[in-house]
């Protein structure tokens, strides 16, 4: 199950590891992805920290983690073709990996229909 922040940000569960990652709607937002900044491996993060940033054509953003924890791994594969996020946003275009998170801190998270709601709503 995906769980999403109002900041466009992801998270998947796969036992005791998390998957972060920036969603569809905030790359279409962003364009064409140019470079894209990455944690360090083994950095604990806390909710709200900046752990990487994404530069496009039209600007950059931060990306904020939207758990807590600790960086397990990359997506290096980022490094060498950023345009992944563009092309698979939230399944080859993951940002990190963390461990040691707070699953309680998903309660303040959107699921995938209440996330389509939002953005139905920002929309508007």
């Amino acid at each position: 199950m995906k769980y999403f922040s109002e900041d466009h940000e992801w998270v998947e569960i796969d036992g005791d590891e998390a998957t972060i990652g920036i969603s569809e709607y905030a790359v279409n937002e962003l364009g064409d992805i140019t470079y894209v900044e990455l944690p360090a491996e083994d950095e604990d993060l806390i909710v709200g920290d900046v752990l990487g940033v994404v530069e496009s054509v039209k600007t950059s953003a931060d990306i904020y983690s939207p758990i807590s924890g600790t960086v397990s791994a990359v997506n290096d594969a980022l490094d060498d073709d950023p345009g992944l996020l563009n092309e698979s946003p939230e399944e080859k275009g993951w940002i990190c990996k963390i461990i040691n998170f707070e699953s309680a801190e998903l309660d303040d998270m959107m699921n995938e229909a209440a996330y389509a709601k939002y953005l139905r709503e920002l929309k508007k």
